[in-house]
């Protein structure tokens, strides 16, 4: 990150902070640099961290957390959405509710607009009126998140909504890839997320980077590489596309690693199913990622250790 990135996102923090703390954008410049040039932290984990303090020294919740200006956040597109922790504006049409899976949940589902679609989160304390499928919406005030590699908007105490009288035309922002899975990575099968609010981060050996040792919550991951003979993309499954693609629920994952006192069969067994067999998959792209939306098995098997050495060679 330059040293003008860093003034700005210093800046940005100040100004979100200065009607509770009496802080210094000087003070808050110095904490990124320290995080982002001397620990090497990435940008997004930096201003996350920076603001996590001062949210705790001004006793705030998160959702209490105003953006630059309110109606001054900048205006943005589904596809514009490609960090975490920035304050928006964004239209589109709600084009899928779920049921929540917590109580903290009001209403979860899909909102898209021209340039494709993005998950979006309603909080039960942030007392918003009901969004409905098939209308479309401004919000205002949300904040983006990042969950698998997957963007998301957040609405919270002080976003507003405003139904809008025009249709917002949905795009679709998916490919499709073929190939051969030739490659499992590492973190795939049973994991363990952070079960701290707003905070998905995977553990390495029962440790968050941000918040530390904590009680994990399992989920099901699947970080694969498919080979279509010219080139390899990578692709990553969540736990409903890990489900389907392996037909291994969380449940009898969690029961297998128990049975066995290590979580490592999970992807052992996965792997001696699916490795080497052909697929096809559509979803979003993330930088070098597709994100499995949809997949189907295709006829046919290879050699997935000779098209691996093949591919890393390319």
């Amino acid at each position: 990150m330059s040293a003008t990135d860093l003034r700005t996102h210093a800046e940005e923090i100040h100004d979100q902070f200065s009607d509770q703390l009496d802080i210094d954008v000087d003070d808050v410049e110095e904490r990124l640099d320290t995080l982002v040039n001397e620990y090497k932290v990435p940008a997004s984990e930096a201003r996350r961290s920076v603001v996590n303090t001062y949210l705790d020294e001004a006793g705030m919740d998160r959702d209490q957390l105003g953006g630059t200006g309110g109606s001054g956040n900048e205006q943005v597109t589904v596809s514009d959405v490609d960090a975490p922790e920035e304050w928006v504006d964004i239209r589109g049409t709600v084009v899928e509710l779920w049921d929540p899976r917590a109580d903290a949940v009001a209403q979860v589902g899909l909102l898209g607009d021209e340039t494709g679609t993005i998950k979006f989160t309603k909080w039960s304390k942030s007392d918003l009126p009901e969004l409905e499928e098939g209308k479309s919406y401004e919000l205002r005030n949300v904040v983006t998140d990042e969950y698998q590699g997957r963007f998301s908007v957040k609405l919270n105490r002080t976003t507003t909504i405003e139904e809008l009288d025009e249709e917002i035309e949905v795009g679709s922002d998916s490919v499709e890839v073929a190939g051969a899975l030739v490659d499992i990575q590492s973190g795939s099968g049973l994991i363990k997320r952070c079960p701290e609010e707003d905070c998905t981060r995977v553990l390495q050996n029962g440790r968050c980077s941000e918040h530390g040792e904590v009680e994990g919550e399992f989920d099901l991951r699947i970080k694969g590489v498919l080979d279509d003979g010219e080139e390899v993309t990578e692709v990553i499954f969540d736990e409903e596309a890990t489900e389907k693609l392996t037909g291994i629920t969380l449940e009898e994952a969690k029961e297998m690693a128990m049975d066995a006192l290590d979580t490592t069969v999970v992807a052992d067994e996965m792997r001696a199913d699916i490795l080497g067999r052909y697929y096809r998959v559509t979803g979003p792209t993330f930088g070098r990622y597709v994100l499995a939306d949809d997949q189907e098995r295709l006829t046919g098997t290879v050699d997935a250790d000779e098209l691996l050495i093949k591919a890393r060679s390319i």
